[in-house]
């Protein structure tokens, strides 16, 4: 396992080759075009050793994996844990709900909650339509993909106004679906967001 740590992003924790000693140092791609999350954090490298831990849980039903996975979370996001006001999962669609039977990103966040004993809302945000799979389209096409995929539940935007929440996602890739909900929780209200996962895809 190729566990994440400093030096790294301060805002999208993308780790870098060295240490250049400045504690606020963001990557080319956030200086360039800044996510509207406040920063994110993963565990691990997406790579062959962690893609069969994600995909294990996901679709093989080793949900036995999500207690473990969360301590490991929990270590990676400590700061952003000690600020958050309220643990928020990316959702999935009905469908794909139904068919899998399960949320990995809300048993993540529910395990994650139970440790750090923070409030879990896993049903504020709503996935509006279903979309296709992000595995095979390149940057342009995720984030077109996702684009107005998700919406705060009415009778949920009273409980974000004001809130620092933190959003739980299995894998950052391109960090489109991370950007959408994002922009809609703040849109609801929320203060800021700060994104939290097991992996991140890491382009040598």
């Amino acid at each position: 396992m190729d566990f994440l740590a400093p030096p790294l992003c301060q805002c999208c924790g993308l780790p870098f080759s060295f240490d250049s000693g400045e504690e606020a140092l963001s990557c080319a791609a956030c200086l360039d075009n800044p996510p509207p999350w406040r920063q994110a954090r993963s565990v691990l490298r997406y790579d062959d050793a962690s893609k069969r831990l994600v995909l294990a849980l996901k679709h093989a039903d080793r949900t036995d994996l999500a207690p473990a996975l969360a301590r490991w979370m929990h270590r990676a996001g400590t700061d952003l844990l000690k600020g958050c006001d309220l643990i928020v999962p990316v959702p999935l669609h009905w469908l794909r709900l139904f068919a899998r039977r399960f949320n990995q990103s809300a048993l993540l966040a529910h395990e994650l909650g139970r440790i750090a004993g923070k409030p879990v809302a896993a049903n504020l945000l709503a996935r509006t339509r279903r979309t296709q799979s992000q595995g095979h389209l390149h940057r342009t096409q995720r984030f077109g993909n996702v684009s107005g995929a998700f919406a705060v539940r009415p009778r949920q935007r009273a409980g974000i106004q004001g809130k620092t929440v933190l959003l739980i996602d299995d894998v950052l890739t391109s960090g489109a679906t991370a950007a959408e909900c994002s922009r809609v929780l703040l849109k609801a209200g929320a203060a800021q967001v700060d994104v939290l996962s097991i992996a991140r895809a890491v382009l040598d």
